[in-house]
């Protein structure tokens, strides 16, 4: 439990050596990579099917966008600032709400989501982290090919470092609502998937509108949600500006700030883990920290972790 603690409340953890009870065990590892590729290869041939016919309806774009937004906000809002740095406290109805939104953007369940970050953060560029693209990687362009390309997808597919869900999430685990949402992901997945299908019913009127928003609405959906979140793991660790002094190579990169709601201030959410806002600086755009701001606002959150200047300076490079 020490080790849990460390990661959620130091603005940086100390280096540890990597033990085998920091790994996650996986039974059939055939049949994870087998569906973690069905999970990858699909969606992206819906995207090729889509730019191929290109004729998507008004409503195909209302969904897509909607969809993207909830799901989007359910990893950046409730996987990530919520459940594993625990940036701010909120209800278990809201909770449960954004775990469920979450869950839809098909990424995993989100015990292992949140194992696998927080143990990102414990190891961050080192070895034991199971997304760096420095760590155990070649020097030289090839090396950095073969880094970029393991940090943004290929670690998927790969067991050696991913996060022990009873070491990293055992907070999770010890909660029975967050074990019976996580036990249920298929049904977010598919939910999610259904909604899509249903909403482009209800908007254009006919069975074919529905597949074309679950065109749009799910498989397009997912693979931008899904890439957009696999470059915080990849371009945020190799490309970008280091505005405050880290132990790893995170980076701001301030273009994908609007589509990643503010987790592209990468560099800023190293130095500062538990910080409700990523983009602290006046003009750094963060719609995730907007809408944990509404729900302080509404009531529906409290105990928002900020930053005082002084601890921003104190780390701040020159």
């Amino acid at each position: 439990m020490a080790h849990f603690v460390a990661v959620l409340t130091a603005d940086h953890p100390a280096p540890a050596a990597l033990g085998p009870d920091d790994v996650q065990p996986v039974h059939r590892e055939w049949l994870d990579r087998f569906i973690t590729g069905l999970v990858t290869a699909i969606p992206l041939a819906g995207l090729i099917y889509a730019l191929i016919t290109w004729h998507p309806q008004w409503h195909d774009l209302v969904v897509f966008t909607v969809a993207y937004l909830l799901t989007g906000l359910g990893v950046t809002v409730g996987f990530h600032r919520l459940l594993t740095h625990r940036a701010f406290k909120t209800g278990r109805v809201v909770k449960a709400t954004l775990t469920i939104l979450g869950s839809a953007a098909i990424e995993g369940p989100v015990t292992a989501w949140v194992a696998d970050h927080r143990k990102h953060h414990h190891f961050s560029d080192q070895v034991g982290d199971p997304h760096s693209p420095h760590a155990e990687h070649a020097h030289g362009v090839l090396g950095a090919l073969q880094g970029l390309f393991h940090a943004h997808v290929g670690w998927l597919f790969i067991h050696t470092h991913r996060g022990a869900k009873d070491r990293y999430a055992r907070d999770l685990r010890n909660d029975p609502m967050m074990m019976w949402l996580d036990r249920l992901f298929i049904l977010w997945a598919l939910g999610g998937l259904a909604a899509c299908f249903f909403a482009g019913w209800a908007l254009g009127g006919s069975v074919a509108a529905g597949w074309s928003a679950f065109l749009w609405g799910g498989a397009i959906r997912m693979v931008v949600v899904h890439h957009v979140t696999y470059s915080i793991n990849s371009v945020c660790h190799f490309f970008g500006r280091r505005e405050y002094r880290t132990t790893d190579e995170s980076r701001n990169v301030w273009w994908l700030a609007p589509f990643t709601f503010g987790e592209s201030w990468h560099n800023t959410h190293h130095a500062f883990p538990t910080s409700a806002r990523h983009g602290l600086g006046r003009l750094q755009l963060d719609i995730s920290a907007w809408v944990i701001r509404g729900l302080e606002k509404a009531g529906l959150a409290w105990d928002v972790v900020r930053i005082s200047p002084d601890r921003m300076a104190a780390k701040a490079l020159a």
